[in-house]
């Protein structure tokens, strides 16, 4: 894909695959967002006057640009956040925490971020709920059939990543979904690693929540979405008060909210960062969906080739089909790996990233993540293939 004009930190001399933490941003998204703050900087749903009219109307025609790009069937079923985080402890505490009973189980996995592990870590702790764990398979993957061996009477929720951020499985959710609510089972879908990469239809796949950010997407840090089901999100307690959200109130017994989705959106929100986010969705759509995948799988697939061919590296995750692969070097620790390449200006992961259960299945604490997109080449991975192909050299430059 020709795109390097697009992006100002794509001639920047560096090679760029730390894609899972967080997306350059095209010009048109940076654009936008100055726009903004150059030609019509004033407050959303508060004025009376044609700027802020003007900010009203980019505003909550981002927010038409998401309910298309995911296919939800009602605009005020997105609820704009400051990431896929918030969206998450949103969901937990907004709602489950008024629904769950004390025996209730929540299905999580090992491979969960830490923003879909800890806000249930908390919730059970408060409401004595109960914490379970979906099996990996051999390749670290939920599989249906897992799922389906995993619950019991007492499963209230199934909360995961529809792509990973470590193993990068991509788990089956229309599937799981399915099965979820023949047994009366909610779902909520970390989006943050697969929204940005594949088409996504919470109608087709009838999940019940959907968290994911916007700079992971190419478009800027501080804003999310929180997608629901109108149905459901009708119930979400407001988990932050204040101006906006509010109709009226004239003592503590006399409080009125706002509909859906203003209700769930108080204070001054990320005015610029939503703008950028429907500039973000617009170039996507662009580019295509469909392109970005399977553009990212072919670079996988050529990156998997190249890194099998070396004796020393063992890959973790060979088998999954997104654009995310993790790996060690025999013997090398992997933020050695990481500040070694970084000389040659080439960016990567390094760490346990954000996953700190997952060292329970995998067996290692760290390891080295390249994580593609779809303005990555294979030009780029030769030269990290042909730097990590020398593990004296490595070792010596570790010196």
């Amino acid at each position: 894909m020709n795109v390097m004009k697009d992006f100002p930190m794509l001639n920047k001399d560096i090679i760029y695959l730390d894609n899972g933490a967080t997306t350059f941003k095209p010009q048109c998204v940076i654009d936008a967002m100055s726009d903004y703050y150059s030609n019509y900087c004033a407050n959303a749903h508060r004025g009376d006057y044609d700027i802020s009219l003007k900010v009203d109307m980019a505003y909550e025609g981002t927010r038409d640009k998401v309910q298309k790009f995911i296919n939800a069937k009602h605009r005020e079923e997105i609820i704009f956040t400051s990431g896929a985080t918030e969206s998450l402890n949103l969901i937990v505490n907004g709602f489950f925490d008024n629904v769950m009973e004390a025996g209730d189980e929540i299905l999580i996995s090992d491979s969960e971020h830490a923003s879909n592990v800890l806000p249930w870590f908390r919730l059970a702790q408060n409401r004595g709920a109960v914490i379970k764990y979906v099996q990996l398979d051999e390749s670290f993957h939920v599989t249906l059939e897992a799922v389906k061996r995993s619950i019991t009477p007492k499963t209230k929720v199934i909360a995961l990543a529809e792509i990973t951020n470590v193993v990068g499985d991509i788990r089956p959710i229309k599937e799981i979904t399915d099965f979820a609510h023949k047994n009366n089972i909610f779902v909520v879908v970390d989006g943050a690693q697969s929204v940005p990469h594949k088409k996504c239809d919470v109608q087709d796949s009838d999940v019940d929540f959907l968290a994911f950010s916007a700079h992971k997407m190419c478009g800027p840090t501080g804003v999310g979405v929180l997608y629901g089901k109108r149905e459901l999100l009708e119930s979400v307690i407001p988990v932050n008060f204040g101006g906006g959200m509010n109709e009226s109130f004239d003592s503590e017994k006399e409080v009125f909210l706002k509909e859906l989705p203003t209700r769930l959106e108080a204070g001054t929100p990320n005015i610029a960062g939503v703008i950028g986010l429907g500039a973000a969705i617009e170039y996507l759509e662009q580019v295509g969906m469909d392109n970005i995948f399977y553009h990212e799988i072919s670079l996988k697939k050529y990156l998997v080739e190249g890194l099998s061919r070396i004796p020393f590296i063992d890959i973790i995750n060979d088998e999954c089909d997104s654009g995310i692969l993790a790996f060690n070097v025999d013997g090398i620790f992997a933020q050695d790996v990481a500040i070694y390449l970084n000389k040659y200006n080439v960016c990567v992961r390094a760490g346990n990233h954000c996953a700190k259960i997952l060292k329970k299945s995998v067996g290692v604490r760290n390891t080295v993540r390249v994580s593609l997109y779809f303005y990555n080449t294979k030009e780029e991975i030769d030269t990290l293939i042909d730097l990590l192909s020398d593990r004296d050299k490595i070792m010596k430059e570790m010196i």
